[in-house]
């Protein structure tokens, strides 16, 4: 059984095209499963990217929280300071016993060097108790 030239060649392109359509069958199977990966990252991306936003978020606002702080802080340290510049305790023993005869906030502000809320303070605590 001979076959001629022509028979071979016809198999042979079948079986050429019909291994061209597996392989075509197997490369669409790809192209879905890395369609399907791609979507995957893409909504891991998404949701990384919320993440970082939030955290910037956060980060900015405990920045400016920081900063605050910080302010206030600088603020007493100052007080802290001008407190122990001038010695406080005798300015304060004196505002006492001045307020004890009679002196206002203004006065102690003025003659002691206390902070009109210090001063105040003193003269609820030392001042004379007014009389109904």
């Amino acid at each position: 059984m001979s076959m001629n030239i022509n028979t071979l060649l016809g198999i042979a392109g079948a079986a050429l095209g019909f291994l061209g359509l597996i392989s075509a069958l197997f490369t669409i199977r790809a192209v879905h499963g890395w369609r399907a990966r791609c979507l995957m990252v893409e909504s891991s991306l998404a949701a990384v990217h919320r993440e970082l936003e939030l955290t910037a978020s956060i980060s900015v606002k405990a920045g400016r929280r920081l900063k605050r702080i910080e302010q206030e802080y600088a603020g007493v340290a100052d007080r802290v300071e001008q407190v122990e510049l001038r010695g406080a305790a005798p300015s304060f023993d004196q505002g006492s016993d001045s307020a004890g005869c009679g002196a206002d906030a203004g006065k102690l502000t003025r003659q002691f060097g206390l902070s009109r809320g210090e001063a105040e303070l003193v003269t609820r605590l030392h001042g004379r108790k007014k009389s109904a």
